[in-house]
């Protein structure tokens, strides 16, 4: 077998193992996973995922995932906690510990503090026979039959599975809460995500200029209107009402058939009935609209009147697209 053959092949047989692995965890969910989730729920307290060597930095993208979907979430790496940081648990808390084994050092001597203290303890664990697995309060078994690594030592399959348990653990609670996608725009405001979430026409139609014309105005004076606004494009507006649109694509259109623009108007070359968006619609839905029909800019409106153009500039320049 050559070497790219061979890479092909570990990939895909690294793929196969975790994926059945995963695909095993859903017959190992069962009444103490939702006790625990019920638990949680009905908290007053934050909740606290320790563990050890790799289960540390699953513990981290859990703490990330809970804290993100509604859960106050924090990170307590279990050795840090045995040489000061045990601190960081207080009366109400609940703490997760993750461990493939169960059985490390620093668990057993984390655990016993734990308890003493009378904080609910979850264990995220491939061993539920192991000390951590009959000292937990909850044990969510995260077992596999094998590591992805070929000397079955490096943590691989093991620290998905935890990773997808944190998952469903998180995604429980989310149902639970009734956590929506405005929640989420709360706790996102950052990035693309947040901003499709929570970013609405009329921040859009804002920073632009408002182009517009009525209906007998003279193309020239269009054409004036269109270049100073800078934005391609001019709604025909008539009392009050948006009657048609202009585009930069209109006017070209209007030179191939014409030897002179003099005596039009507006209104000769408009597009009647252009498409509109409401201004206080979200701005993921001018881009849907966009796309769906093949423009660069859309009409905005509100309350019938005409607000402003949203161009497909503003939804690049703000990361929708």
């Amino acid at each position: 077998m050559n070497k790219t053959n061979r890479i092909i092949s570990i990939a895909k047989n690294t793929i196969e193992t975790e994926s059945k692995a995963i695909a095993n965890l859903a017959h190992l969910v069962n009444e103490e996973f939702a006790g625990a989730v019920e638990y949680i729920f009905h908290s007053e307290g934050r909740v606290i995922v320790t563990g050890i060597g790799k289960s540390a930095n699953i513990a981290t993208k859990i703490v990330a995932t809970l804290n993100s979907t509604g859960t106050p979430a924090i990170f307590m790496h279990a050795a840090d906690a045995i040489h000061g940081d045990l601190g960081t648990i207080q009366h109400d808390d609940t703490v997760i510990c993750i461990s493939k084994s169960g059985n490390t050092p620093e668990i057993k001597v984390l655990v016993p503090l734990i308890k003493a203290a009378q904080n609910k303890l979850i264990a995220i664990t491939g061993n539920t026979e192991s000390f951590l697995g009959q000292q937990a309060d909850f044990v969510l078994n995260a077992y596999v039959e094998k590591e992805a690594c070929p000397n079955n030592l490096a943590p691989t399959t093991s620290t998905t599975a935890q990773l997808v348990i944190g998952d469903a653990l998180a995604m429980c609670l989310l149902d639970l809460k009734g956590f929506s996608s405005k929640d989420f725009a709360r706790f996102h405001p950052g990035g693309s995500l947040g901003k499709q979430l929570y970013l609405r026409v009329s921040n859009l139609t804002s920073l632009n200029e408002k182009p517009q014309v009525a209906p007998d105005t003279d193309v020239k004076q269009v054409i004036v209107e269109i270049s100073e606004k800078m934005l391609g494009v001019t709604a025909v507006i008539e009392n009050d009402k948006i009657v048609g649109i202009i585009t930069d694509g209109d006017l070209r259109r209007m030179l191939t058939k014409a030897d002179t623009f003099a005596g039009l108007t507006a209104k000769d070359i408009m597009t009647n009935n252009p498409k509109v968006i409401n201004n206080n619609a979200m701005a993921v839905e001018a881009m849907e609209m966009m796309e769906k029909f093949g423009i660069t800019q859309i009409i905005a409106e509100e309350d019938g009147k005409y607000s402003g153009i949203v161009h497909i500039h503003n939804l690049t320049k703000e990361g929708i697209i």
